[in-house]
């Protein structure tokens, strides 16, 4: 714990944020795989909406990527 919080705080100021929004999970899938080739990934967090309007069912497929700008 006293070393992540070390690190954390160290590389805090060289941590950076990308969200990426699409409509089906090979394209978001596509996206994040491209964006992360050359990135010091810290983590990823995963997310569907789901919206039902009528008969219709809208999906919304969203990745956050938290990694380290060099």
């Amino acid at each position: 714990f006293f070393l992540k919080k070390i690190l954390y705080t160290f590389i805090g100021d060289y941590m950076k944020v990308k969200v990426f929004d699409c409509d089906n999970e090979k394209d978001l899938e596509e996206c994040v795989n491209e964006f992360i080739i050359d990135k010091e990934i810290m983590d990823i967090k995963y997310q569907i909406a789901l919206e039902v309007s009528g008969e219709e069912q809208l999906y919304c497929f969203s990745a956050m990527i938290i990694y380290i700008s060099g």
